[in-house]
């Protein structure tokens, strides 16, 4: 099965600056394929196909034994490879490129910035489809013949079927044998020289079809139809399902077979007798997978004498600056800024990139955006299946969708006329990208794009990055400020309950106090709604022998098992491994185990017992699974058909809830004992982003944070709602001990299934690094957890200045001595990670 592509024989589009190449003379292409290669391949065009190909486009070639790939041609050149010689590109798949030089310019950045390869952006960038999947292929051998006697039955069958089709995919191969074991038979028949293998690049995007159901045209003829229906004398229940067409044909427009089937309650047998009357024809037609509304633009409010202030500023601002910052509290109406802005930038005929750090956030604010801007908005994330995605892609690149909605990845969508680039909640750690390569952060990518695009970048948020924020007070970036809550409504009264003055029977940590109790009780007498935030899932994040004190481990990783009640099962929170529950200790016998600390699973089962007649949820990643679970579980808390939610920081990040009037934090203690140079930033960031849900509406909020480490500094930001002293405290730590933004920051992760090597290549590495950069090394030393899916880790810490020439020395010094490292024969296993501008 060998794909064949047609095209028609005048050039294919080209950007504007792609060049065009003569015929007689040689063309050589840089082509990015999707995998990590240090660099990029270099493959000759073939003359048939010189005036076809352009930067940008896909080509179908062969890196190593006859294994294919759809790569994106980077550049067309004349000069051939001094050091080898390259081979043909098989084809074109691209009429015209389906990849922007723009796009192509921020592949090359990111992979330099983040130090990964093209190949790895690639394939973060683009969907499935467009990097096609490779399907071995067995091709009959025509020089063996058709002597067959000496096979045995199984390889006698295939070669039968390969004589008469001449080749068979493995599937067919399955099918023939009706086994899914057939490559010993292959293995045999390969060594035979029956048969040899080749890999077809298979396309996995089919357009979505619907069938539709027309009249014939010769009863739009109003008598002609009356005469049918008057003349009727058979087949009742056919006349029905005539009547039932007519019906919704007049009311819908266009009638589809199972809308049609669905409103007559017919079968198909009594719609075939109608098309075999020629009375109903059916067509099949092409259809978007996913419905988009009207377009049309109605912006029906106006902006408060606050928010038109700092709209004005904003516009100001970014007459000067390429990026602002918009600093508001929590229910400040930053989002109607942001939908006044997107106005004028559709009306100027521009696209607009709305991004968002987690899909949760998407479905309460896709609904506010399509209010005012109808099918001119689309969306784009992960939960979509890639038929979906290809047809956004499409969408976007042909410019029908004006405005996108998405999370870090919508970064890579094709833009043909973009204009302005939102980053709302731009503080929140989900920007970055974690494993695999490219580990990007979707913001700081997205202010590099837009200085490639000519377009403006907004970053929002209540809780600003200190290095955001940074920027903005150095006068990098635009600062525009909304202080007060939209309808001058008062930010929440927050409250602090000591937790080491309540005791518990169990001398565990207390879930609920009695201050949190008579709280939630208050509330809903009033009628109102709550939200409890605890960072953890589960039932209880581990388990202790209670006469030992042994604990359940991971045999993949060296941390506790959390235990989910639901399922009554250990789960490892790093690997995903699930273990049954363990009732017998490993270590003495005993059967006796005590819970330590509580997930949500667990203040789920204790509101249910302390407020039998409330309606309890829990929103956290066990128990939002699936494209539409998480909007549906919103809607329902918007619909007041909830009463008490339970979550992680699914919870926190820039919901509205109109009826929520307290909010209850319900270990603080967590969030502020992290072992990390961020922890007060981000210990501020979730308590006042989880605040801010209550009391958006009437002003009527409170907070309930309980807390061990009354002390703590954050604690008193929090309560004060004071972003600026916080701001003041971490930068003067930040700068004591040249941490961000005073530095640049990379981490290396090296790991191993063998903690000896590791340790070792570890430490040789930093000895090699601390010649040319040994004062700005930290480490080797081995992180919080240090074992992870059997591999251990070990980490060493380069703080750089802000230096960009000493940051790029440093950065390709790190590649080479990696690729001198992998020569020695003891750490060539060892596998290095480099992580840029960690958080």
């Amino acid at each position: 099965m060998f794909h064949t592509y047609l095209y028609p024989m005048e050039t294919a589009h080209r950007d504007n600056d792609s060049p065009v190449f003569p015929l007689d003379k040689a063309l050589f292409a840089e082509i990015i394929i999707p995998l990590a290669l240090p660099r990029n391949y270099t493959w000759q065009i073939p003359p048939h196909l010189i005036n076809r190909v352009a930067e940008g486009c896909r080509v179908e070639v062969v890196l190593g034994r006859q294994k294919k790939y759809a790569g994106i041609i980077k550049s067309l050149h004349p000069n051939k490879p001094a050091a080898f010689e390259p081979k043909y590109i098989l084809n074109v798949l691209d009429t015209e490129p389906i990849v922007y030089k723009n796009e192509l310019l921020l592949w090359q950045w990111i992979a330099e910035y983040y130090m990964c390869s093209e190949g790895e952006v690639m394939a973060a960038a683009l969907p499935s489809y467009f990097k096609l999947s490779s399907e071995t292929v067995l091709i009959y051998n025509e020089e063996y013949g058709d002597d067959f006697s000496h096979l045995d039955n199984d390889e006698y069958i295939v070669a039968e079927a390969l004589h008469i089709k001449k080749e068979l995919r493995l599937t067919e191969v399955q099918q023939l044998l009706d086994s899914s074991h057939v490559y010993p038979v292959i293995k045999r028949l390969l060594e035979k020289r029956v048969c040899f293998v080749w890999e077809a690049l298979k396309e996995s995007y089919s357009a979505k079809k619907e069938t539709y159901v027309l009249l014939n045209q010769a009863y739009n003829d109003e008598e002609k139809l009356a005469g049918l229906m008057n003349n009727w004398s058979r087949a009742p229940k056919q006349l029905e399902l005539l009547l039932s067409y007519l019906h919704l044909a007049k009311t819908e427009g266009e009638v589809t077979k199972p809308a049609l089937l669905k409103k007559s309650g017919a079968s198909d047998a009594q719609l075939k007798g109608l098309i075999e009357k020629d009375i109903l024809w059916l067509e099949k037609r092409s259809v978007d997978r996913l419905m988009y509304l009207p377009r049309n633009i109605r912006i029906d409010f106006e902006l408060t004498p606050a928010q038109q202030e700092a709209f004005n500023h904003l516009k100001k601002l970014f007459e000067e600056k390429n990026v602002c910052l918009l600093h508001g509290v929590t229910s400040s109406g930053k989002t109607q800024v942001y939908i006044k802005l997107m106005e004028e930038y559709l009306r100027q005929g521009r696209q607009v990139l709305y991004l968002l750090p987690e899909i949760a956030l998407t479905s309460q604010i896709i609904r506010r955006l399509q209010k005012h801007f109808g099918g001119y908005i689309g969306i784009y994330h992960s939960k979509f299946n890639q038929n979906e995605r290809i047809e956004i892609w499409n969408k976007i690149k042909s410019g029908e969708l004006k405005i996108i909605l998405g999370a870090r990845s919508a970064l890579f969508l094709p833009f043909s006329n973009p204009g302005l680039i939102i980053v709302d909640e731009e503080h929140d750690a989900s920007f970055k990208q974690q494993d695999p390569a490219p580990r990007y952060h979707a913001r700081d990518c997205a202010i590099y794009y837009a200085g490639i695009l000519g377009a403006k970048v907004l970053l929002g948020s209540a809780t600003p990055s200190v290095e955001s924020y940074y920027n903005a007070f150095q006068g990098k970036y635009g600062l525009a400020q909304l202080a007060e809550r939209f309808g001058a409504v008062t930010l929440p009264n927050i409250r602090i309950v000591d937790t080491k003055k309540i005791g518990s029977k169990e001398k565990s940590k207390v879930i609920l106090s009695l201050p949190l109790k008579e709280a939630i009780q208050q509330s809903l007498d009033k009628g109102k709604q709550v939200i409890l935030f605890q960072n953890r899932r589960g039932y209880s994040p581990y388990q202790v022998c209670a006469v030992c004190g042994w604990i359940p481990q991971c045999k993949h990783c060296d941390v506790s098992l959390t235990y989910h009640k639901l399922s009554n099962k250990l789960q490892c929170h790093y690997c995903g491994t699930v273990y049954p529950q363990v009732n017998t200790c490993m270590a003495c016998g005993n059967h006796d185990f005590v819970q330590r600390n509580f997930g949500t699973e667990k203040i789920e089962e204790q509101l249910e017992e302390d407020f039998p007649e409330a309606k309890i949820a829990r929103m956290d990643i066990d128990s939002v699974r699936g494209k539409q679970a998480h909007d549906s579980l919103i809607q329902l808390f918007e619909q007041k058909r909830i009463d008490i939610l339970v979550g992680t920081q699914m919870v926190v990040k820039g919901l509205d809830f109109e009826h929520v009037n307290l909010v209850g934090i319900l270990d603080a203690d967590s969030i502020l004992s992290f072992a990390d140079f961020r922890v007060n930033e981000r210990a501020f960031q979730l308590m006042e982003q989880v605040s801010g849900r209550a009391g958006r509406k009437d002003g009527d909020g409170n907070v309930l944070i309980q807390v061990a480490n009354t002390r703590h500094p954050v604690l008193y930001f929090v309560q004060q709602h004071d972003y600026a002293s916080l701001f003041k405290y971490e930068i003067e730590a930040r700068e004591k001990f040249f941490y961000p933004p005073f530095s640049r920051i990379i981490l290396l992760t090296f790991r191993h299934k063998l903690k000896e090597v590791v340790t070792e290549a570890a430490g040789y590495f930093a000895a090699v690094l601390q010649k040319s950069f040994g004062k700005y090394i930290v480490g080797p030393a081995e992180p919080v957890v240090n074992r992870i899916r059997n591999q251990y880790l070990m980490e060493i810490l380069i703080k750089l200045p802000k230096d960009t020439a000493m940051i790029k020395e440093c950065k390709s010094f790190i590649k080479e001595q990696v690729a001198i490292f992998h020569q020695q024969k003891k750490f060539k296993s060892v596998v290095v990670v480099p992580d840029v501008d960690v958080v």
